[in-house]
């Protein structure tokens, strides 16, 4: 006889935090808890992953069934933590990928506590406190980079890319007004830089303007926008009828952390606004996903230098922050407290200079006649999403609360002279050429060269001479093969887990450089793990030859 689906009931009661206090079951949740990390914790070793790598799976995965019966707490305990095999330990000081920060134990317990009690962003009714949070949260970091936290708004969204999605759409609303009733009727352009982030191919083609709306501008060699070949091309688009939704300013690319030059570009599209006696004005949106947090040295005295810093790092933070130092000359920006704010995925602010534009995306409260009954904060009347989780917006308000000014500046000084100890190293080496040289950030891309290559000059020639087009792309192949010789290494925990890009930027004759990349996030970085990728490349350019 089938068991009575209310005596089941009781043990799947079980499987939930009481909704009431029970000290033994509470006690219960949090071994549960402490019982996954420990389990996570016997993975490490010194090698900068949990456990080991192991072949993904995907055709078992795909034959998967969902079985009538459920498995013990303990077993899928056990099938959770094996997911985690092979993954990178990104605050370890030997994991020096991409742009990926270790989060702190003040953002594991704010995203932790939001995910017990499950709040929702789309109004205060349910999110309560955590509303407030987010509001605390954009005014910190609105006064940071110098809007008016009272004209201001911000709201957490699903990543840098949401952050750029508000951010042009609130450009269409603009050049197209009642886009968002109407639909996009006629034409608008994007302006980015070739260096920005890809979301921006994402954004226009899912906003309905299309890739092919998005004006790409080249870039100079330290990466930041071009902005004669902006206005050229502004104006040429004007001239001819079009019309301008919004443009994208860099602060700080993914790659190489180019900066561009963000009141410049402002100063062109007034002076475009005033020559063409346009009736709106196109959006400028800073994505500063990266380079916002640069925004605690504004104040900073860099001549008395309080915290100590080398003086290549104080120089580099100087230069740094004097290119960041007008993130409030955008209509809005993205912050990603996940990348630089060292909070858990996903953790990224969207803010706007003025909150009255967020009017533009409002919907009639009588189209949703099933929220927003009681409160006064309801972000859903004018959000993409419905659900928001308050996770990313306790996570920030948790490191901005524990760090503080002082604190986020000690952590980024630390990462940016690792950064310069590291190009200071590879520089010294004849195998080696750094490429972003000028770069003021925690990123240096590299190349490696064979025995007998003049690294002075070799970077230049196959930037410019399409002569050298068979060695550009002969040595684009050796830096793969010392990409993998090093991936190995890493793998045994005798090495540093690096990145590669396939094209840190083209030619001027239209090929790929491909690039090593080192992005040090890790807090854990000292002097012996620089020294240990010079070696390592060394090593390994000795024995692969040329």
């Amino acid at each position: 006889m089938a068991e009575n689906y209310r005596d089941m009931l009781k043990d799947i009661r079980q499987y939930f935090p009481q909704p009431v206090s029970d000290r033994v079951h509470d006690a219960h949740v949090v071994f549960s808890i402490l019982r996954a990390i420990d389990r996570l914790d016997d993975m490490k070793s010194k090698i900068p992953l949990l456990g080991n790598t192991r072949p993904l799976d995907y055709e078992s995965a795909l034959r998967e069934k969902l079985s009538p019966e459920g498995q013990s707490l303990d077993e899928v305990t056990d099938e959770l933590v094996k997911q985690f095999e092979g993954l990178p330990i990104f605050g370890h000081p030997r994991t020096q990928v991409n742009v990926v920060s270790p989060p702190t134990i003040s953002g594991i317990i704010g995203s932790l506590l939001s995910t017990i009690y499950n709040p929702n962003l789309v109004s205060d009714h349910s999110s309560q406190g955590l509303a407030v949070a987010e509001a605390r949260v954009s005014a910190m970091a609105a006064e940071l980079i110098g809007y008016d936290p009272q004209r201001s708004a911000g709201l957490f969204t699903f990543g840098g890319t949401g952050t750029n999605l508000y951010g042009v759409k609130l450009g269409i609303e603009k050049a197209i007004p009642g886009a968002m009733e109407k639909g996009i009727r006629e034409d608008a352009l994007v302006f980015a830089s070739g260096q920005s982030h890809y979301s921006r191919l994402n954004v226009t083609g899912w906003l309905g303007l299309g890739e092919r709306s998005l004006v790409e501008i080249p870039t100079h060699l330290q990466n930041d926008m071009r902005l004669d070949l902006l206005e050229e091309e502004a104006r040429r688009a004007l001239g001819e009828g079009k019309k301008i939704a919004a443009i994208i300013a860099t602060m700080g690319t993914t790659d190489a952390f180019g900066i561009d030059d963000l009141e410049g570009i402002v100063k062109i599209r007034d002076k475009l606004v005033e020559d063409f006696d346009l009736p709106y004005r196109p959006h400028v949106h800073a994505d500063a996903v990266i380079g916002w947090a640069w925004s605690v040295f504004n104040d900073y005295d860099f001549e008395d230098n309080p915290l100590g810093f080398r003086p290549r790092t104080t120089r580099a933070l100087a230069q740094a922050c004097r290119r960041l130092s007008r993130l409030d000359l955008a209509d809005s920006l993205g912050v990603d407290f996940h990348k630089t704010g060292f909070a858990p995925y996903i953790s990224s602010l969207f803010l706007v200079r003025e909150r009255e534009e967020l009017k533009s995306l409002l919907r009639e409260r009588d189209r949703m006649p099933y929220l927003f009954q009681t409160g006064e904060r309801h972000p859903g009347t004018f959000t993409l999403e419905t659900s928001r989780s308050g996770s990313g917006v306790l996570a920030a308000l948790g490191n901005l609360l524990l760090f503080g000014k002082d604190g986020l500046r000690v952590l980024l000084g630390h990462l940016v002279e690792m950064a310069e100890l590291l190009r200071e190293n590879l520089e010294a080496h004849s195998a080696t050429t750094v490429l972003n040289g000028d770069n003021v950030g925690t990123v240096t891309l590299f190349r490696v060269y064979p025995e007998g290559v003049d690294t002075w000059t070799i970077k230049d020639k196959e930037r410019t001479d399409p002569s050298c087009a068979e060695i550009l792309e002969s040595h684009n192949e050796y830096n793969r093969v010392v990409f993998q010789e090093l991936h190995k290494e890493a793998m045994t925990g005798e090495g540093v887990l690096l990145s590669m890009t396939d094209c840190y930027r083209h030619t001027s004759y239209g090929k790929p450089i491909v690039a090593l990349k080192s992005y040090i996030l890790s807090p854990f970085v000292d002097e012996s793990h620089i020294e240990l990728i010079t070696e390592k490349i060394l090593s390994i350019r000795d024995r692969v030859g040329g």
